[in-house]
């Protein structure tokens, strides 16, 4: 472990959280943040953001889940963007929560179940239950209320340390999923935590970060530290300084 962030805190994993950030900002973002992870400058970190309305291409995407043609998404406002994480098409906006561990691991399955299992255990503090269904295939990675999916999951690792990560449907709107084919499964529904619970209760997106990342902590056996943006040395990113203050002073 590198002195250069202490081993006073050799349980902690950090959380910073950045508000809304374009996609390819995002990219670039989790790219600093891994090279400082792989030097050791930093501990295991997670970084929870939403983004603007984008669908993103996993490396395992096909043309055919996007079966209106990029130029339909982009004249309703939604960018289309390849990117090198697993999995197939996903569709990411405003209101869903976004997760980007950027950790050492040694198995890439492990990460996978311990995300899927820190979301089920996040999603049953607001009284959803929710389960896996990793045991039916790759496209069925994620977690599920019932047959409907409300969490999705594709991850990228290089150099032994993970980028990307999860989406878990909180208060977004749903309708761009159904313009596509959704982790490539042809009907599959989504859904979101205000839809299971039947409202879009006050706090609710408010609330559910700071749950997210005690549950994901916990599934790591770890403690959330939370920091600010320039604690990562992102202090150029342009997030929501209302957001990096509250995170600071937990």
């Amino acid at each position: 472990m590198n002195t250069a962030y202490g081993e006073d805190f050799p349980d902690d994993l950090w959380v910073c959280e950045l508000g809304l950030i374009p996609y390819p900002d995002a990219v670039a973002v989790q790219q600093r943040v891994h090279e400082r992870r792989r030097l050791d400058e930093i501990p295991d970190t997670l970084l929870l953001l939403e983004h603007p309305p984008v669908f993103t291409r996993g490396r395992r995407s096909r043309d055919e889940e996007l079966p209106f043609g990029e130029d339909f998404y982009r004249e309703r406002g939604v960018d289309v963007i390849a990117t090198n994480r697993g999995g197939r098409v996903t569709y990411h906006g405003p209101g869903q929560l976004v997760g980007y561990p950027i950790m050492r691991i040694d198995s890439t399955h492990v990460h996978l179940r311990r995300m899927e299992q820190a979301i089920i255990d996040a999603l049953r503090d607001d009284g959803i239950g929710a389960r896996s269904r990793c045991a039916e295939g790759p496209d069925y990675t994620g977690v599920w209320v019932d047959e409907r999916k409300i969490a999705s999951i594709g991850v990228h690792v290089a150099r032994g340390v993970t980028t990307h990560g999860f989406a878990v449907n909180v208060e977004n709107d749903l309708a761009p999923f159904s313009w596509v084919i959704a982790c490539g499964l042809p009907g599959a529904e989504m859904t979101s935590v205000a839809n299971e619970l039947g409202t879009h209760s006050a706090g609710t997106a408010e609330r559910f970060p700071r749950t997210m990342a005690e549950r994901f902590c916990e599934a790591h056996g770890r403690r959330a530290r939370f920091v600010s943006a320039g604690r990562l040395g992102l202090g150029d990113v342009q997030a929501e300084p209302a957001v990096l203050e509250a995170a600071a002073g937990r």
